[in-house]
């Protein structure tokens, strides 16, 4: 996609912290106060030590002139103060672009496009030129979570709401309805929106093959054991590609056949035993 766009020397994306993050296994190396390293530290939650017979095998660090004992988890991992999700995240994102990348990947709990903005505004105080990219990741519960975002739209303008259950927005009950309806249409122009508020200039989608495999393969199981029998198969599946003009309706082909035949063409001339030829069942489908 770059490259048609003309960059052709290649771009650096930063997948910077992530917003919903609150643990950490490492602390950072501060050389002197203040600098990066140190801030970034600043974060971690901490209690002060005032015995040093307290310690066994503890990390400590040293904070405005205090020695300050992080607190690690059972895990081992250690936590950042609750609240410094967001703050984190800018300043990373910030340190990103000073220091040679192009563009950042911002990872948030849900997708909200002020949420989002509220953090580039405060990036592109430092960096105005700052540029996202975004996960439109099939973690989200897109239906639910831009249902509530409607939901809570409608009630900050006193709108009425009564019909509703903010807690089971999700339920099938609403589909059809005014809000579901509203929901909708803000989850079909998000990456439009979120372009021109948030600053998010290119969209991905992850793992969506994952989700797209196992419906259709759920779909069809259903279909194939059921009443519809071989039917099932036929209408949902292969009737479409030939309607809809997919290649792998020619599966042979698309695993590559014709290339073998060639192969086998080049080195044995008429001698060749293809897969190809008049009875292929591949030509089935050419009308």
């Amino acid at each position: 996609a770059f490259l048609e766009l003309g960059v052709e020397d290649g771009i650096i994306v930063t997948r910077t912290d992530s917003l919903g993050a609150g643990l950490t296994k490492q602390i950072a190396l501060s050389r002197e106060p203040g600098d990066l390293a140190d801030q970034y530290n600043g974060f971690l939650d901490c209690e002060e030590v005032t015995d040093l017979s307290t310690l066994r095998g503890d990390v400590v660090i040293e904070r405005d002139g205090k020695l300050m004992r992080p607190k690690r988890l059972a895990s081992n991992l250690f936590q950042f103060r609750p609240g410094t999700g967001e703050d984190r995240c800018v300043m990373d994102c910030i340190a990103s672009l000073q220091n040679g990348a192009d563009l950042l990947w911002i990872e948030t709990e849900k997708p909200h496009i002020e949420q989002i903005a509220g953090m580039v505004d405060r990036i592109r105080e430092v960096v105005p030129n700052a540029k996202l990219v975004y996960n439109n990741s099939p973690s989200f519960n897109w239906t639910l979570n831009f249902r509530q975002q409607a939901y809570d739209a409608w009630s900050k303008e006193g709108r009425d709401v009564s019909a509703y259950d903010r807690a089971r927005l999700m339920s099938v009950d609403y589909d059809d309805s005014e809000l579901a309806v509203e929901a909708d249409e803000r989850i079909r122009t998000f990456q439009r929106d979120s372009a021109a508020r948030a600053g998010i200039f290119h969209h991905l989608i992850t793992l969506p093959t994952y989700h797209t495999a196992a419906l259709s393969t759920d779909n069809l199981a259903r279909e194939y054991f059921g009443d519809a029998g071989m039917l099932g198969y036929v209408k949902g599946v292969q009737r479409k590609e030939i309607r809809e003009g997919i290649a792998c309706v020619k599966h042979q082909n698309m695993s590559g056949s014709d290339i073998g035949d060639d192969h086998k063409e080049y080195f044995a001339g008429e001698a060749a035993l293809k897969a190809g030829g008049t009875h292929n069942t591949m030509n089935q489908f050419a009308a």
